[in-house]
């Protein structure tokens, strides 16, 4: 009965020290929107992608108003035919056909691409910025004795938590750290 008896308090004493510890990790959250929108290095990416975009764009264009040309021209000649110049103006117009088929093809080749080395420069501006900023959470979120951070931010997906009682939110000493600036959003 003796041993029973210290075995149950070895297993309470265990839950107890279990549950205590448990008490004691410590919780917080962090906004990586408000971090990401606030750095410096996240505006002149997205300017620089944004720059990207729009030489990607132009490119394309380029090359839809080659294919507007060539079929304008292509249209006007079709309205010259005459029985005389017939056999003559349909080989013509069977070769402008096979271009602008060869143009339509380079036309969507060229969008595909661009979106792919959007894509491409996307990840290269922005992968850096996202392991600095991770980085700094963790190491704040180390200084501060945190278990565990919640990252709150819509863009993460993590909107479903509706309620936070308590925490201690890390934004602004992240935000400190990277030397972003703290711009606090309009109406809020």
């Amino acid at each position: 009965m003796k041993k029973l008896i210290i075995a149950f308090s070895l297993a309470t004493g265990l839950f107890l020290t279990s549950n205590f510890a448990q008490a004691q990790q410590k919780i917080g959250h962090v906004n990586s929107d408000d971090i990401f929108d606030n750095l410096s290095e996240t505006k002149a990416a997205e300017a620089s992608l944004d720059t990207f975009t729009k030489t990607k764009q132009t490119e394309i264009e380029k090359l839809i108003s080659t294919y507007e040309t060539k079929l304008k021209a292509g249209q006007e000649k079709e309205k010259t035919m005459t029985e005389a110049n017939k056999a003559a103006l349909i080989k013509e117009l069977s070769a402008t056909q096979t271009e602008l088929e060869a143009l339509g093809k380079n036309i969507e080749d060229a969008r595909v691409k661009a979106a792919q080395d959007i894509s491409k420069k996307q990840t290269e501006l922005f992968t850096p910025i996202q392991k600095k900023v991770a980085t700094m959470i963790a190491t704040v979120a180390k200084e501060k004795g945190l278990a565990y951070v919640f990252d709150i931010a819509a863009s993460q997906g993590n909107s479903n938590i509706a309620y936070i009682d308590g925490g201690e939110d890390i934004t602004p000493a992240v935000k400190s750290k990277l030397g972003a600036a703290s711009v606090k959003p309009a109406g809020k």
